[in-house]
């Protein structure tokens, strides 16, 4: 089978031969149809069908307001259905979809075909819907199979899209065209082609017949300069000919092309490329690629300096669905039958407003409008479906019935506003939302026949251009109970933040700023001032640091204060985005509501934050994003548990290198008795997991004359001062007076429990190691003195783990140990002297399963699927002890030893009221 064959079939209109001998479907079940509709009787014939979804075809094609109500007449009785209607030159095909707006516009609802087109989509989605003579494929894969056709051109249209406007705009680079002035004019552009396409004016390709029969390489500036003044222009004031180029153009107006605009001369390839862009079809890009051809103006660093990250429609839907769209979504099931409750959800649509206050291109707003309009159709729809029922029932003719609901709509784009820093984003989000609601009233007219008329725009979304830490909120759009906040804010944290960020950060928050604070923690402090006592709901893709380590505290309390709650989030997964290069970063979701129904959900991800989540409904959601009353944990400086000594940092060389031996350098020394004498093992975290040997130079106290008669330490001691000296650092310059020592020394004169400063995501248990004193401890670890291993003990638990995965900070995904946080609230319970004997003992078997597997490293050993049996075994029986002083003898997951830690944490600070 060729695919001339299958379009040879379509052109002939042998529909019954195309679906039953080509493409194996069965044949038809149910005669022929017959419906009068305004003094007209349509026939429909059906040709083919597959379990429940018939193919019917009308030789006819009526307006589209007729077709929709034949549509419907037949969907009585025919849920699944494709429906053609067909003429001699041309036909529109009906595809059997209850998806979504979202998963597409009008024009793949309703593919149009014109008779003797081979450079149709309509081969693969003929292809997508082929089935094997042998095959008993469920109808729900079936129409799967079609979705997944629609969604691959889609995603194609938006890569050829993003390099058509990527072009474009080098263009006007290479003719000095200022930023703002290219800014306006490809979104005047992107308009224009998107409305040739989309079915905005008639005929269609007004736009690129002006451009190939009226415009040339020489005069294109001033040729675009006239189009442009007259979209400005309503028709009544013109002053041109009947037969000028510009008489079929209609007014547009709504400030697109009002601005002065200093167009040049361009280039000859800048119109060949906008010729090109004309040959492509604009109508059928999905949101996402406005995000797609902003990254292309943009360079990475460009992207990485303003902290900016392109969100993908799964992420966006991540974070608006359990905000607001599950709640309409359940509502309208809800009131299914029941049209009152129908006109109340409508309504309370109607009144809501959105916020997307760090905007960028508008993917936020645009997928929101999107999805709202898409459920306001279907309760306008269903409206409809009981009318007719009650119609029915009174005898009335169904084509009588008014389809005419554009005076209904509720959800219009004056109901969404933005802030965006940046003018080139600003405008294609104003474009973007203009564009997207041409698309929805599309959808509306294949459902009822008509639909609104947007030309001249009259109703448009408000975007302002500014920083948004600057800008009064209130002035855009005053706060009330119905305003949802959402978006994706810049991520830098400290040490990526400029100069002016951290003003703008320090502008919003005042004295209650921690010196810890990410840059978006910003949008969060507007929009509790924003609410003020109003409730609303909010939610802001973040970095994952907001609900990590001490900076939490100091964020959620004042959140928590204003009567917030978090209604759900998604626990830190790796964020993907639509740029080139990306940063690879780690980000959660968080919403907050002052609600008490619906029950919070929590989303968790396995795989590194790469997996599928899984979703669990929970009571509540703490700071830290685990099930829970809404604890706060404060760094201390001393142990929270009387049990637990103090820890420090190992000891820091401040050396420049020089007090450190390799092997061969260790080696070239052993002649120097004196030098031996001061070389001691030294640990630093990658040594410790890694079983790799280091030395290092250790003399806290010298003779003098010993170090003059070794010139290899001579010329260590002298190369260090040397380092000290030239340092720009004032406290390094005096350690110079000291050469011979450690810029600062902590090492324990009894065994001690060296603590790496991080360990891996994915490692079952936190991997610490006790040493004798003679092995120097370094910096990258923290230590803490342990004679007996009892403290080896405790952090090799399940519980301490648990603990730091709970509450601790990060670096990407992989746990940081910190002394003042982590450690220090560690709620450890008191222990007996039995009881810290018993875990005494486990601990030394704990050390006698390692020393089990020699020349095997701790890394190696703690892999996280190909730990030893023993060792596993020895931690096995090491928790069970642990988890018994917490008062539970089994904790099956690491939830349940995080519930139980808070709650040991809440009693032991004086939170016990928050359980």
């Amino acid at each position: 089978m060729t695919e001339n064959r299958l379009l040879d079939l379509v052109d002939s209109r042998d529909f019954r031969t195309l679906f039953i001998d080509e493409l194996g479907w069965g044949n038809p079940d149910q005669p022929d149809l017959a419906f009068d509709v305004d003094d007209e009787t349509f026939t429909l014939t059906q040709v083919a069908g597959y379990k429940g979804l018939r193919i019917w075809h009308c030789a006819e094609i009526p307006p589209r307001k007729t077709q929709r109500l034949i549509d419907v007449i037949v969907g009585k009785d025919n849920h699944e259905r494709l429906v053609i209607f067909s003429s001699e030159h041309k036909q529109e095909w009906r595809w059997p979809r209850r998806a979504q707006l979202g998963s597409a516009n009008a024009k793949l609802l309703v593919h149009e075909y014109r008779v003797g087109d081979r450079t149709t989509q309509l081969t693969e989605r003929l292809h997508a819907i082929e089935l094997d003579f042998d095959e008993d494929l469920p109808l729900v894969v079936l129409l799967d199979k079609m979705r997944d056709a629609f969604d691959k051109e889609a995603e194609t249209a938006s890569v050829a899209a993003a390099r058509l406007m990527g072009i474009l705009y080098t263009e006007l680079e290479a003719a000095n065209v200022d930023d703002h002035d290219a800014t306006l004019l490809l979104a005047r552009l992107l308009f224009l082609l998107f409305g040739d396409d989309a079915d905005m004016w008639k005929p269609a390709g007004l736009f690129e017949q002006y451009l190939r029969e009226h415009t040339t390489p020489r005069t294109l500036h001033t040729d675009l300069h006239g189009l442009f003044e007259i979209l400005d222009t309503p028709e009544h004031k013109r002053r041109h000919l009947a037969d000028s180029p510009y008489a079929q153009f209609r007014y547009i107006n709504g400030g697109l092309y009002a601005d002065v605009l200093a167009i040049k001369k361009f280039s000859p390839k800048f119109r060949d490329t906008l010729i090109e862009a004309c040959e492509f079809d604009w109508s059928i890009i999905s949101p996402a690629v406005f995000g797609s051809m902003f990254q292309t103006v943009k360079s990475k660093e460009a992207r990485r300096h303003g902290g900016e990250h392109y969100t993908t429609e799964e992420n966006i839907l991540k974070t608006i669905r359990p905000l607001f769209l599950d709640e309409y979504r359940d509502r309208l099931n809800r009131a299914w039958d029941d049209k009152a409750h129908l006109t109340k959800l409508h309504n309370d649509l109607g009144r809501a407003r959105y916020m997307d206050p760090a905007c960028g291109c508008g993917n936020f707003l645009v997928v929101a409008y999107r999805e709202l309009r898409a459920i306001e159709l279907e309760i306008l729809r269903r409206r409809r479906d009981l009318d007719m029922v009650d119609a029915e029932s009174k005898k009335v003719e169904r084509a009588q019935l008014s389809l005419d609901v554009t005076g209904d709509i509720q959800v219009t784009l004056d109901h969404f506003y933005g802030i965006e820093i940046e003018e080139w984003p600003a405008r294609i989000a104003e474009t973007a939302l203009l564009l997207v609601d041409h698309l929805a009233n599309q959808q509306m007219a294949v459902e009822f026949g008509v639909a609104p008329d947007r030309l001249p725009i009259a109703i448009a979304p408000t975007i302002r251009h500014g920083n948004a830490l600057h800008e009064d909120w209130e002035s855009l759009l005053p706060a009330s109970d119905d305003v949802i906040i959402f978006g994706n804010p810049p991520f830098n944290g400290g040490r990526t933040m400029s100069v002016n960020q951290k003003l703008d950060l320090n502008r919003v928050w005042g004295k209650g700023m921690s010196p810890n604070f990410d840059y978006v923690t910003g949008w969060y402090k507007k929009s509790l001032d924003y609410y003020g006592s109003y409730c609303g709901r909010w939610a802001f893709v973040s970095t994952n640091s907001i609900c990590q380590g001490e900076p939490t505290a100091d964020l959620w309390q004042p959140i928590l204060n204003a009567g917030w709650r978090c209604r759900y989030a998604h626990r830190s997964f790796l964020w993907t985005t639509e740029a080139t290069g990306g940063a690879a970063v780690h980000v959660s979701i968080i919403g907050f509501d002052k609600n008490s129904t619906p029950r919070p959900q929590l989303w968790t991800y396995a795989e590194g934050g790469k997996g599928r989540p899984t979703v669990v409904s929970v009571p509540g959601i703490s700071p830290y994003l685990t099930p829970g009353p809404p604890v706060l944990v404060r760094s201390r400086r001393q142990p929270l548990s009387p049990v637990l000594a103090p820890t420090v940092f190992g000891s820091m060389a401040n050396d420049g290198g020089h007090f450190f031996l390799d092997q061969d350098r260790y080696d070239s020394v052993q002649n120097d008795k004196v030098a031996l004498e001061y070389i001691r093992h030294f640990i630093g975290a990658r040594e410790l997991m890694h079983d790799t040997v280091r030395w290092c130079i250790w003399m806290p106290n010298c003779d003098p004359s010993e170090v003059d008669s070794s010139p290899f330490l001579s010329e260590a001691i002298g190369n260090v001062r040397d380092y000290r000296m030239e340092s720009k650092r004032v406290a390094t310059q005096k350690l110079a007076a000291t050469p011979h020592r450690f810029g600062e020394v902590r090492q324990p004169s009894t065994d001690y429990l060296a603590i790496p400063r991080h360990v891996g995501e994915h490692r079952r248990y936190f991997v610490a190691t006790r040493f004798s004193s003679d092995v120097i401890c370094g910096d990258a670890n923290s230590l803490v003195p342990d004679p007996d291993g009892f403290l080896l003990g405790i952090l090799s638990s399940s519980m301490f783990i648990a603990w730091m995965r709970a509450i601790g900070g990060r670096i990407k995904s992989d746990l940081r140990f910190s002394n003042t946080f982590t450690y220090n609230t560690f709620p450890m319970p008191a222990v007996t002297d039995r009881q810290r004997r018993s875990i005494i003992e486990a601990a030394a078997a704990l050390v006698a399963a390692r020393e089990a597997h020699p020349g095997i490293s701790l890394a190696k050993l703690y892999d996280p699927v190909a730990m030893p049996e023993d060792l596993v075994e020895a931690h096995n029986f090491l928790d069970r002890l642990i988890e018994k002083l917490f008062g539970r003898s089994v904790l099956g997951t690491v939830e349940d030893r995080q519930e139980v830690l808070f709650r040991s944490y809440a009693n032991l600070t004086g939170q016990e009221t928050l359980l």
